[in-house]
Formats: structure tokens, sequence, C-alpha cells
């Protein structure tokens, strides 16, 4: 049975992976998984279903490849791993052996962004680039736990392949309540009314754009937040809607390299439909090995924690 919970209180995405993938297993006969050595989390699927689960140890590449060979032969294959490794390390077998074929491989993995205190060789923060810049590749980044189930239940009627991006995954905030959201690939979330400057957010900054959008209220100001967890293909239409609704003030905020992410995705929209903008900030990784520590730690670092969201919202509302 799906894992339900309330809005608040905190739950782990890998056990929402683990039950869905469970849950799933009795529908989708031709539902397999695979991992790289990271199935600590899948083991209700793998008890259940031993003869469709394959953990092929640390070979990222590996992982991809046999996948790709499954969905050949009719299945449905998820691979689930650490994203700094599955995005980078096994990239070429993505390119070539999913997205060319365009195979309807599911990839779904932790560590997106600076989470985990693992250093720079563990973050991924390049990730949603690579993955945008993929023909047929679909990219989400995903901060509600309970949504990561609902995105696993949609790809299975997807033809093509899918990047789904969390966070480490242990302990992650409950954002929205069951139902509140019409949650559906492709189209982005208003997390939050409002009518002087939209933030755009996806993943493991969501919580931090609406703690800002309350500080803000409390100034008198009115910030709209955008879930944006699909960044490829992008709902330009709510982009452009924005826009006309909210002054044409823009502020992105991503956990992730500054350029190359959400906030270029949005430029491009911008750009591509001709629409004029007030103000546009992004916030997020500028061009440095980001080293270790807490992900609060080290958004405050650089430039991209709750102060500077501020900071960055009350510079939008002044522009024009």
């Amino acid at each position: 049975m799906p894992v339900t919970f309330t809005f608040g209180e905190f739950l782990g995405a890998r056990s929402v992976i683990g039950s869905t993938l469970a849950e799933l297993g009795e529908t989708h006969e031709n539902l397999w998984v695979v991992t790289p050595d990271i199935g600590a989390t899948l083991v209700e699927f793998r008890d259940k279903y031993p003869e469709r689960f394959l953990d092929v140890g640390l070979a990222e590449q590996s992982s991809v490849g046999i996948a790709a060979g499954l969905a050949y032969d009719g299945n449905i294959p998820v691979v689930s791993g650490m994203l700094p490794f599955l995005s980078m390390r096994a990239l070429e077998q993505i390119r070539t052996d999913v997205c060319y074929p365009n195979l309807p491989v599911k990839i779904i993995g932790t560590h997106g962004g600076l989470v985990g205190n693992g250093g720079s060789t563990h973050y991924a923060v390049e990730d949603l680039a690579l993955m945008c810049a993929l023909t047929n590749m679909t990219v989400t980044s995903i901060g509600d736990p309970l949504m990561v189930g609902e995105i696993l239940r949609q790809s299975m009627a997807m033809q093509g392949p899918l990047y789904i991006r969390l966070a480490v995954g242990k302990k992650d905030k409950v954002l929205y309540e069951p139902g509140q959201h019409d949650i559906r690939i492709g189209k982005g979330i208003v997390a939050r009314q409002g009518t002087d400057v939209t933030l755009f957010t996806h993943g493991t900054t969501v919580a931090q754009a609406l703690d800002a959008a309350d500080e803000l209220e409390r100034e008198g100001a009115s910030v709209r937040v955008v879930d944006m967890f699909t960044l490829k293909p992008i709902d330009a239409d709510l982009i452009a809607q924005c826009a006309e609704e909210t002054g044409g003030r823009f502020v992105v905020l991503e956990d992730h390299l500054a350029y190359g992410g959400l906030a270029s995705r949005v430029a491009d929209v911008v750009a591509d439909r001709g629409i004029h903008l007030t103000a546009f900030e992004r916030l997020g990784i500028p061009q440095v090995y980001a080293g270790f520590g807490e992900d609060e730690q080290l958004r405050d670092k650089h430039g991209y924690g709750l102060s500077a969201t501020v900071s960055a919202l009350r510079r939008a509302l002044a522009a024009g």
C-alpha cells in the first residue's frame, strides 16, 4: 500500500521508493529494479520479486546498460542509485543506450545538490544541466517525498526515459497536503499564491523558498512560489503566466550550479517567447567546488541560503 503522511511531517523519500516499487510490481509484471550496490531501501521489492531485482555492484555503467537491454525486451526498468555517479559515470550509457532508442528506463537517485556532507565528489550539482541536454529525456527534481510515489506511478505509462532527482532521501519534509495539488509530469506547482514576485524553485530548496515567502509576507509583500519539479519539458505557459501576474519579477532558487539548471531553463523560455521582465535573479551554486559541510551551511556560504533568498526577493520587489 502507498505510504501516507500528513503535511509538515518528515518522511524518507527512499522508503517511498521501496514501497511504491513493491506496490507497482504487483500490477506491472514487467517491472524490474536494477541498482549499483544501493539496494538497502529496495528490500520490499527485492523480497517480493527477487527474480526481477538485480544488484550489479559498484558499476553504474553496467546498471544502465542492463536496464536498456531489459527495456528492449519489453520491460520497464528502474535504475536506483546515487546521482553523482549515475549522472556522470554512466552518462554515455544513458545518452547512447537509453535516450537514443528512447527506451522507458527510469533513473531515480539521491544526493542531488549539496546534501549528504560527502564532499564535491559526492554532490550532484551538474546533473540537471547534463540530463536536460539529452534528447528524449524527461527531467524531474522532487522535494516532497510523497510526490516520489505519484511520479513513479505516472511514469509506468511513459514511453521514454525519465530522470528523478532527490536529496539524501532519509528525512524529507512533507510539503503538501495529500490531494492539495494536481501533480503531473511537465506541469509546475504553484506552491504558494502571490502577486508581487515569483520565486521559482525545485527539489531541496522548495521548503526554503516557502520560508522566504513567509518572511516577505511579514513585510507586506506577496511572493508566489512555484515548485517547477519538471525541468524538462518545462511548463512554459506557467512561466509566461507568472510574468504577467507578478509584475515581471522573477527569482530562481536551486541547489544546482547557477547556470545550466532551472534558471537557465526559465531564461530560455523568457528569451524564446519575448517575455518582458522587470527583474531576474538566479540563486545557486557558483563556479566552485563546494567542499564539506551541512547543506544549509553550504547554501549560506555560497550565497543561496535563506537570508540570500530574502535579499534577492527584496531587490526584485524594488525593481521597476
